[in-house]
């Protein structure tokens, strides 16, 4: 990991901190805190996308990718946490980089929303893609993530990560002081899907991993897209 994701990775985690505790002394304005959150953390991220030199090519290839994750989303929509999604957006950060990752992350959830429904739950989807793709990318160069076993065990990860990040809209939104017992309730009521998602995510690296990767390295590297 470079010292500006370092760095970025530090800011998001003091914004985090920050906002936890603000949280607190604003009881009774949670999704005011929420929306404030969401913000806080999509700008920096998408500043520094912005910073890099794009082509019209790579926004093109991007958008392939964005297009692929959002539709293969779709047919999975009766199986709650069932979809191949998440690994799209995973593969193309190992390949691409942190800020394509969380670009394509944070679109594909908005755009699928447009097949499957928006909602407040939009934003956080967003947010909970975009950091999965963001952290695969940055990981991508250490020694335990070019193994197969670490791709498992982040995809396991993630499966669970995202499911704790998609509970805090519920809580936010409600506009009330949730009690811990509240939050655990919560919690566990989301495992089974969570667990869902992260052996999804197992499978799919398990099985596609290899092609994924051999198919886009193949295509930055004859086009000159993206380099990380």
């Amino acid at each position: 990991m470079s010292r500006s994701s370092i760095y970025l990775l530090s800011t998001i985690g003091i914004i985090v901190a920050m906002l936890t505790i603000f949280s607190i002394w604003m009881q009774g304005q949670y999704f005011l805190v929420s929306i404030t959150f969401l913000l806080m953390v999509f700008v920096p991220l998408l500043m520094r996308f912005e910073q890099r030199n794009i082509e019209g090519r790579e926004l093109v290839f991007l958008a392939v990718l964005i297009a692929i994750a959002s539709i293969s989303r779709v047919p999975f929509a009766p199986l709650p946490s069932i979809q191949p999604t998440s690994f799209v957006i995973m593969a193309s950060a190992w390949v691409l980089g942190a800020e394509s990752g969380f670009l394509i992350g944070a679109l594909s959830a908005f755009v699928s929303n447009i097949f499957l429904g928006q909602g407040p739950w939009t934003p956080w989807q967003m947010l909970a893609w975009g950091l999965m793709g963001c952290m695969a990318g940055w990981l991508k160069d250490t020694w335990w993530m070019q193994k197969l076993w670490g791709k498992l065990l982040f995809g396991l990860g993630w499966g669970f990560l995202f499911g704790w990040i998609m509970n805090l809209w519920v809580m936010t939104g409600s506009l009330h002081f949730w009690s811990w017992q509240e939050w655990l309730t919560i919690y566990l009521a989301s495992f089974f899907f969570d667990l869902a998602h992260a052996l999804c995510n197992v499978v799919f690296i398990t099985l596609f991993t290899s092609k994924w990767l051999r198919n886009l390295e193949r295509f930055q590297v004859k086009y000159g897209l993206l380099k990380s």
